[in-house]
């Protein structure tokens, strides 16, 4: 019994000792994680876009338009601001056409057309993983052309010039792949005016403002 008891002792202080070891004993502590942005907007990239463009004021021009873009952007690491420049052009047909009586019961026309437009822009933007949220504005420029007709007297001249001046909108562009982004932009533009000389005479054009509506794509350099 001695034997037994002296035996049941010698286990329990085993197990005690052993438990307390366990108790005692330090575990690591996991390293804490390291942040890593997903997205990343920095580089180049270039990419083809289309839309529509209307005039503004009494202007009743309007139509469509499609071009390219090419642009740089640079984003601090571990910062969501994104800052960049962005030039594009587009081929377009944002036109008016007006009849009327120019005397004595003839009729004559006149056209507005916008062939051709552009900007050079500065962006500014906010990332939220992959989507954008941007401001832009800067330098634009387009070129008008101006056309008068007189069908019943044999009459028809044409002239056309470039307009320069501003442009301001923004957008939301996405990265749906690492690559690819998806965009959609507003904006608006305003040109100062040119002299046209329209059937012998010289036509002061004023102003040319319009809105622009455009959806694109663009490939970004990795």
């Amino acid at each position: 019994m001695k034997r037994l008891l002296l035996a049941g002792v010698a286990l329990s202080v085993a197990s005690a000792a052993s438990a307390a070891d366990l108790r005692a004993r330090p575990y690591p502590k996991a390293a804490p994680a390291t942040v890593v942005a997903a997205y990343n907007w920095s580089g180049f990239y270039i990419g083809a876009m289309g839309g529509y463009g209307w005039g503004s004021g009494d202007s009743d021009a309007s139509g469509g338009f499609g071009g390219g873009t090419v642009g740089y952007n640079w984003q601090l690491p571990g910062s969501q601001f994104v800052f960049g420049v962005e030039v594009d052009a587009a081929g377009a047909s944002i036109k008016e056409s007006v009849t009327g009586d120019v005397g004595g019961g003839v009729l004559g026309t006149a056209d507005s057309k916008i062939n051709s437009f552009g900007s050079v822009t500065g962006r500014a933007g906010f990332a939220i993983d992959a989507a954008l949220l941007y401001a832009k504005g800067g330098y634009a420029w387009a070129n008008h052309k101006v056309s008068a007709s007189v069908p019943a007297l044999g009459l028809a001249s044409s002239d056309s010039q470039t307009h320069s001046g501003y442009t301001i909108g923004g957008g939301l562009e996405y990265l749906f792949t690492p690559n690819w982004s998806a965009k959609a932009e507003y904006m608006y533009t305003s040109l100062g005016g040119e002299t046209y000389t329209v059937l012998g005479v010289p036509v002061d054009s004023g102003n040319i403002d319009f809105h622009t509506i455009k959806v694109g794509v663009n490939y970004h350099f990795r």
